[in-house]
């Protein structure tokens, strides 16, 4: 479930993204240091947010560099 207040981060770049969820991380560090627990939640559901949106993007690099790749050809996918 992803916090109702997230922004569009489609429309971030890659690093932009991934420094907005360093910032992030530093500030979950800080409410748990101060033991603010309603912070804390409020944090995981926006980090949610950004976690989905990086996996979404590096499953779009891979399947690009698994469609340009003759590399990727002919291997066996165990599941």
């Amino acid at each position: 479930m992803g916090h109702p207040l997230s922004p569009d981060l489609s429309k971030l770049t890659t690093e932009e993204l991934n420094n907005k969820y360093g910032d992030l991380l530093k500030r979950m560090t800080t409410a748990y240091r101060l033991g603010s627990s309603d912070m804390v939640y409020q944090l995981q559901m926006i980090m949610e947010d950004f976690q989905v949106e990086i996996q979404r993007r590096n499953q779009v690099a891979l399947e690009e560099l698994e469609k340009n790749s003759k590399q990727f050809k002919n291997i066996i996918d165990i599941q």
